[in-house]
């Protein structure tokens, strides 16, 4: 599974939303209407999905899907 398909399931799970659902180029406030509690939700489930050290205002609700994969890419996410 590509990381694009890990954090769309990392997305769903947290938030219960149809893929269809999930821009990638979109700000995750606007596309999604991600607030701060729901982010900080999806970065402790990133963290134990991808064993990977994530800071709390590292991955932002400003930032589009797009940016979080490219985030967890340059961690060495596979």
């Amino acid at each position: 599974m590509s990381v694009e398909e890990r954090v769309k399931q990392v997305f769903k799970k947290v938030l219960d939303v149809n893929e269809s659902e999930i821009k990638a180029d979109q700000r995750l406030d606007v596309s999604l209407g991600l607030d701060s509690t729901e982010m900080v939700e999806i970065i402790v489930v990133m963290k134990k999905e991808f064993g990977v050290a994530i800071a709390d205002n590292e991955i932002k609700k400003t930032h589009s899907f797009n940016e979080i994969v490219g985030i967890l890419k340059s961690k060495g996410v596979k």
